[in-house]
């Protein structure tokens, strides 16, 4: 299983990689992608969200009014859940959304997303991600020769500085380090990039 090495100077390809069959080759598992992008956001979710209950509103114990010869209904508390200006009662609370996912599953999660960005031909790989200027007409240049109008690039251990200013002010393109490569960044842009040498800690990483 081989893939074209280009640049983003548009230029013609300049020979072939060979990518490991293990990773890139493995058939679309929807389950396996969603039970992982589900996952991924389940983290990134603050869980801030607060309301008070009765034990934390402030303010007087009187009783709204006196026991008995009102008329109304006995009332122990301003702040009972029933009363305006009170507490909610099943309310958010501040906590994690985050739940556990078998590493192996994420593992797999990660090779299928590649997978299925080589199977649909959106998988390129860049001779590298090193700018003589960070100038975003060039990249810009660079992507539309080949066809690119959303894409990630992953990088090597540090996004080159001029490629990361370059890509700034392009709609739909990003960038991130190899150890950041993820499933919902991958599959949120319809292409892939990947740098030679980010392309080899991918492969160590996804086969230790």
């Amino acid at each position: 299983m081989k893939a074209k090495i280009v640049t983003l100077a548009g230029d013609a390809a300049t020979g072939d990689v060979t990518l490991d069959k293990s990773i890139f080759g493995l058939e679309l598992r929807k389950d396996i992608l969603h039970q992982v992008v589900n996952w991924q956001l389940a983290k990134r979710q603050a869980g801030t969200h607060k309301v008070k209950g009765i034990g934390e509103v402030h303010g007087t114990t009187a009783k709204p009014f006196k026991q008995k010869g009102t008329g109304n209904a006995r009332q122990g508390s301003k702040y009972a859940v029933h009363m305006r200006g009170g507490a909610v009662v099943h309310g958010p609370v501040v906590r994690s959304h985050g739940h556990s996912l078998p590493k192996k599953i994420r593992k797999l999660g990660l090779k299928v997303a590649l997978s299925s960005k080589q199977k649909s031909g959106k998988l390129f790989v860049l001779k590298n991600d090193k700018l003589k200027d960070a100038k975003t007409s060039a990249v810009a240049k660079g992507l539309a020769a080949l066809s690119i109008k959303s894409a990630l690039i992953i990088g090597g251990e540090q996004v080159d500085k001029n490629l990361q200013k370059a890509i700034a002010n392009i709609k739909n393109v990003d960038a991130l380090p190899v150890q950041g490569a993820n499933v919902y960044d991958i599959l949120r842009r319809e292409n892939l990039i990947i740098t030679e040498d980010a392309l080899k800690k991918l492969e160590e990483r996804l086969n230790g």
